[in-house]
């Protein structure tokens, strides 16, 4: 049901290599590595493994009813529809910190309930997005490449 684009559904493990997403600006030069996210920043997050966009649209999602959230686009480039913005409590989202995603194009905030799939991805939980911000929509980075940024942008350390 809904759009026929790629579901994205999450799971219980933190190391799943197919949870694995790419923070990237909302356009190419935006968003350098190596430079902290800001709460408040528009992000897109690319699918590591497919190259797909966290997407969503004003489709039910086919589970929970929500608004469904997709994978969307070919190699990092897709539409408007897969920026978010970053909410956090202070200047920059933090390594630690729970973080909340809201949809720029539909304002439904990320979130992951408790209904999941039968065949053929039994016991994957659904991904949607819902219209207010609760507790269902804390997201945490559990695995990753962390890049601490350097006081002094001159200096340089590396060989």
């Amino acid at each position: 049901t809904g759009s026929g684009q790629q579901s994205v559904t999450g799971v219980e493990a933190s190391d799943d290599a197919n949870s694995y997403w790419r923070i990237r600006g909302k356009s190419d030069s935006s968003c350098q590595r190596g430079t902290p996210v800001k709460c408040g920043q528009a992000i897109r997050l690319t699918h590591v493994n497919t190259g797909k966009n966290l997407h969503s649209h004003h489709f039910p999602s086919p589970l929970s009813n929500n608004q469904e959230v997709s994978a969307f686009g070919d190699d990092g480039e897709g539409d408007d529809l897969d920026v978010w913005i970053v909410q956090c409590s202070g200047t920059y989202w933090e390594r630690e910190d729970a973080v909340r995603f809201k949809h720029v194009g539909t304002e439904v905030f990320l979130s992951i309930t408790g209904e999941q799939y039968g065949h053929p991805i039994r016991g994957q939980r659904e991904v949607h997005g819902m219209p207010a911000a609760n507790h269902h929509n804390y997201w945490k980075a559990m695995e990753g490449v962390f890049i601490k940024p350097s006081m002094d942008p001159a200096k340089h350390d590396e060989l």
